[in-house]
This record gives C-alpha cells, sequence and structure tokens, in this order.
C-alpha cells in the first residue's frame, strides 16, 4: 500500500471489530513500527503491554462504560470537550477542525446546538442518554480482541523536565507508527480515552494491567481488524476536515501566512 494512501486514510474506529483474533504476526509487526519512532538519544522511554485475555477485557469494558455514563451523566464530558463540538457542514468547513456530530438519535436531533447547555444535558439524561452510551462504550470494549496499554519508564519521564518532554514526544511517535501501521494490515485502532478522566478508575486500569511502579500508564487503546458494514453507535461523529495551510502554516516569520494556492 502507497504511504500517501495510508497516511490520507488513517482514522479512528469508533464502530466494533472483527471478533477474530489479531495474529501474533501482525502483533509483532506493530510493535515493531513502534520501535522505529524516533526518540531522545535513542532512549526508547515507551512501554507496552498487549492484553488479549477475554476476562480482563471485560473488566476495562465495564470501567470504560461506567467512566462514560458518570462523565455524560453529570455533564462533564461536554463541559471539557465543547470548543471540539461542530454541528454544520459550514462551521466545519471554515475552521477545519474538530468533531461533527453528524449520528444522533432521533429525539435529540432537534437539541443538537443545546447538547451542551444545562437544558440539553437535563433532557438527555431524561432520555437516558449516559446509560446508552455507557453501555456502547463497554459493548465497543468488551468486542475488542486486543487491548493496548502505552507507558512510560519514569526514569526518563520525568514532568517538569525536558527528559519529560522528549518522552511524551517520542511516544507520540511511536504511537503514530503503531496507528499507521494498523491501516495498512486492514485493523482499526480506537483511544481508551474515559476511564483516565476519573482517577479510580484509571488506578483500576493500572490495576488489572499490572503496571510496576517505574511506569508510568499513560493511554489505553482497543484494536481489531477492521469490519465491513458497520452500523454506526447511536451517538457518532466524523472528524475528517483538516485546517487549510494558511491557518496553521507560516512562511519565513510567524507574520506572513502560507498561501493555499
Amino acid at each position: 500500500m502507497d504511504f500517501f494512501e495510508v497516511l490520507h486514510n488513517r482514522k479512528t474506529t469508533n464502530g466494533p471489530f472483527d471478533p477474530r483474533p489479531v495474529s501474533r504476526e501482525h502483533q509483532k509487526m506493530l510493535m515493531e513500527a513502534a520501535s522505529r519512532a524516533p526518540s531522545h538519544f535513542n532512549s526508547q522511554p515507551w512501554r507496552f503491554v498487549l492484553l488479549e485475555d477475554k476476562a480482563r477485557i471485560l473488566e476495562i469494558a465495564e470501567i470504560a462504560g461506567h467512566s462514560m455514563e458518570h462523565l455524560i451523566q453529570a455533564g462533564l464530558f461536554f463541559e471539557r470537550y465543547r470548543p471540539y463540538f461542530r454541528f454544520s457542514e459550514a462551521e466545519l468547513e471554515a475552521r477545519g477542525d474538530g468533531i461533527h456530530f453528524d449520528q444522533l438519535p432521533g429525539p435529540l436531533k432537534p437539541f443538537a446546538k443545546q447538547v451542551m447547555s444545562p437544558t440539553g444535558i437535563s433532557i438527555m439524561r431524561s432520555l437516558g442518554v449516559p446509560k446508552m452510551l455507557g453501555k456502547d462504550n463497554k459493548d465497543l470494549v468488551a468486542g475488542s480482541p486486543l487491548i493496548l496499554g502505552v507507558m512510560l519508564d519514569k526514569t526518563e519521564y520525568i514532568p517538569g523536565k525536558l527528559s519529560g518532554f522528549y518522552s511524551v514526544f517520542g511516544m507520540g511517535a511511536a504511537l503514530e507508527n503503531i496507528w499507521l501501521t494498523t491501516h495498512a494490515l486492514g485493523m482499526g485502532i480506537q483511544f481508551i480515552s474515559t476511564p483516565m478522566e476519573i482517577p479510580e478508575s484509571w488506578e483500576k486500569m493500572k490495576s488489572i494491567l499490572r503496571v510496576p511502579d517505574n511506569l508510568e500508564l499513560m493511554a489505553v487503546y482497543r484494536l481489531g481488524y477492521a469490519k465491513e458494514g458497520n452500523r454506526r453507535p447511536s451517538i457518532d461523529w466524523s472528524s475528517r476536515h483538516r485546517k487549510k495551510l494558511s491557518q496553521y502554516v507560516y512562511r519565513e516569520t510567524c507574520e506572513t501566512p502560507e498561501s493555499d494556492e
């Protein structure tokens, strides 16, 4: 597959995966792709744990579902992420960033733009949306054949120190390598983000993965083979738009935006 085709078609998988296990060969390819990322002084501070045990994946699914339900019920999800929500094609075209809520349950559609307001959150509670989203999230994680825990070596990852910044920079590069490789292998990947927003949930995740004291758990992802004809989740979004060059590139100094020509 052409590299630029992989680059342009990289995406997050919001729906379910094919239930078949990810082959050990492909798991090894993902890890080797990560190892080719740049890191400060070739320190390679990243560490990964690959989880296939169904019982422990179900434990993680429970935590993910409960975390999502709690964040929606309390209104925290919309409070934290409102700057990134887009509700029209016109807004997307103008800004070129954020996520477009183009999939909502029928009863919610008339209130799409009010979804972040106290009234909107109250309506969602009355319609059982927090519980519905929690179940959707739980089911997605539970049906994933592979979970990836991403950690950093604490001898390198020291927040507030340069090595801490360098470590996160290298980890990001390693994850992008993994992300691109999933697409090349016909796989998908999604960040399991909600547990890390609730400290006690994140501690449970560390316990399930048995993260030692010398490592810092930074992120958890679900992976699997792509599934054709996926039914989209009850509430879903797209994020395919990108900014124009003039919105993020400058020429010579930061006073001159790059031309879009």
